[in-house]
């Protein structure tokens, strides 16, 4: 599968500048992101070996615990680096998400942990939810990551430069856009909760839900790493668990998580 419609600056990020395995178990929002999408997903999984089709699904960092709990994983991702990486661990292969070469509801659930991210136009996301949906079996779950619009408000704090000219600039235009054009990290869209609850609403999901996934206490964790010392203790990452736990009731908490997770069902009736 050609990746010729991805964006030069997402294949050079994920290809040559970042090991996006040892962001997720090595950094402390990295681990956090890790800790808190296992725990949710876990939530709504089917029981194992259910069939799992990871899009876009990197060097296999979920692959490789999705595995170890009992489910048959194959792994689809546009990078040439990540499908080597994850090819160790499950099926691997090239591919887009919006346009899957695997057949109509072929698989129990269908998860986009990133996708969405580098996807800035409204009919590409739409069309890897709708590829999602086609996929996965009646009744089967699909369940979708997404950056939280405010992420980069927070995480420019954490670097104790949000104040200057440098930043200030970029990080509002990411609040009024939804757009990161790509400097520092890739083109990139950040989503409002409600704003991913209807994509996926649109791409005919039912029983739509959305997390934040690490929580509003995030950048503190963050923060603490940026400073000098030992870092942030294992109990201040426990109880920054707790905080997006505890937070989950209260929809207002969403847009102080750095990521969101949505999850929705195919209808049971095929026809729906």
């Amino acid at each position: 599968m050609s990746n010729v419609g991805l964006a030069p600056s997402v294949l050079r990020f994920y290809g040559e500048t970042v090991d996006e395995g040892r962001r997720l178990h090595r950094s402390a929002d990295g681990r956090l992101e890790l800790a808190r999408t296992k725990e949710l997903l876990r939530r709504f999984l089917p029981p194992a070996p259910a069939s799992v089709l990871d899009v876009g699904g990197g060097p296999g960092v979920h692959a490789e615990w999705l595995v170890e709990d009992g489910y048959t994983v194959s792994l689809v991702d546009p990078i040439p680096r990540h499908v080597e990486q994850a090819a160790a661990i499950c099926a691997a292969s090239l591919g887009d998400a919006r346009a899957l070469d695997e057949g109509d509801g072929s698989y129990d659930v269908v998860q986009l942990l990133g996708p969405l991210y580098h996807l800035p136009d409204a009919d590409d996301r739409r069309t890897a939810l709708s590829e999602a949906r086609r996929v996965v079996k009646p009744g089967g779950l699909v369940a979708a990551a997404a950056i939280n619009r405010y992420a980069s408000l927070f995480e420019h704090v954490t670097y104790a430069h949000l104040h200057t000219e440098r930043m200030h600039g970029p990080v509002s235009k990411i609040l009024r856009t939804a757009v990161h054009d790509g400097d520092h990290f890739t083109l990139a869209y950040f989503h409002r909760a409600e704003e991913l609850a209807d994509e996926l609403r649109e791409a005919g999901l039912d029983d739509v839900q959305v997390f934040g996934i690490e929580g509003p206490a995030w950048s503190l964790v963050k923060a603490v790493e940026q400073q000098p010392g030992d870092g942030p203790t294992d109990d201040l990452i426990a109880s920054a668990i707790a905080a997006a736990r505890m937070a989950e009731p209260y929809p207002e908490l969403l847009a102080a998580s750095s990521h969101l997770l949505a999850v929705g069902r195919a209808p049971v009736n095929a026809s729906a």
